[in-house]
C-alpha cells in the first residue's frame, strides 16, 4: 500500500479542495473551514477561486465520489471482514455504497438526486483500484491487528464523514 500513498493523497486533496471551493457551505469540513478563517474569508475565497477556475458540474459532483471509491477501494484492498463463518472482502464495499446510495437516492429513502454519472464516476474508479489491489486481496481481517494500513483504512472510511451536510 505505500506506493500508493502519494497517489491517495493527491486524490483526497482534489477532493477537499473541490469540497471546500465549489460546494455547499453546509458540509462539515467547510464548517471547519470557516470556523478557522473567518466565514468572510471562507467566502472571499471562495469567490475567487471558483471565479478564477470554473469547472463542469460533473467535476464538482461526480469526480470527488469517484476518487474517494478509489481512495477507499485501495485501502481496503488487503481486508476482509469475518461473519461467522463467511469472509467478506472490503474491497467490495466501497462500489456497494457508491452505488447503493444512488439507489437509496432514486426510490427517495435518501436525500439528494440520483445521478448516473456518479455511478459511472464510482465504476471508472474503482475498476482499476480492485484491478491494482488483487495481488494482495482480502489476505487479513480488518480488525485483527491495528497497524498503520487498518488505521489508514478505518480513517479512509471517516472520511466521508466530512463531506456530510450538518443543517
Amino acid at each position: 500500500m505505500k506506493k500508493y500513498i502519494p497517489l491517495l493523497t493527491v486524490s483526497l486533496l482534489i477532493c477537499l479542495f473541490i469540497y471546500v471551493f465549489y460546494r455547499t457551505e453546509k458540509t462539515l469540513v467547510n464548517q471547519f473551514i470557516m470556523a478557522l478563517l473567518s466565514k468572510d474569508r471562507y467566502h472571499d475565497l471562495k469567490t475567487a477561486i471558483t471565479t478564477a477556475l470554473p469547472l463542469k458540474e460533473c467535476i464538482v459532483y461526480s469526480l470527488p465520489e469517484g476518487l474517494w471509491v478509489f481512495c477507499i477501494t485501495i485501502t481496503s484492498g488487503p481486508f476482509y471482514l469475518q461473519f461467522r463463518k463467511y469472509k467478506l472482502r472490503l474491497v467490495f464495499i466501497p462500489i456497494l455504497i457508491a452505488v447503493g446510495m444512488e439507489i437509496l437516492q432514486l426510490i427517495h429513502f435518501l436525500n439528494g438526486r440520483f445521478d448516473f454519472m456518479d455511478i459511472a464516476f464510482s465504476i471508472g474508479f474503482w475498476l482499476p483500484a480492485w484491478l491494482w489491489t488483487r495481488d494482495n486481496a482480502g489476505g487479513e481481517s480488518i480488525f485483527s491487528s491495528f497497524d498503520t494500513k487498518s488505521i489508514c483504512c478505518m480513517l479512509s472510511y471517516s472520511i466521508v464523514y466530512l463531506a456530510h451536510v450538518i443543517y
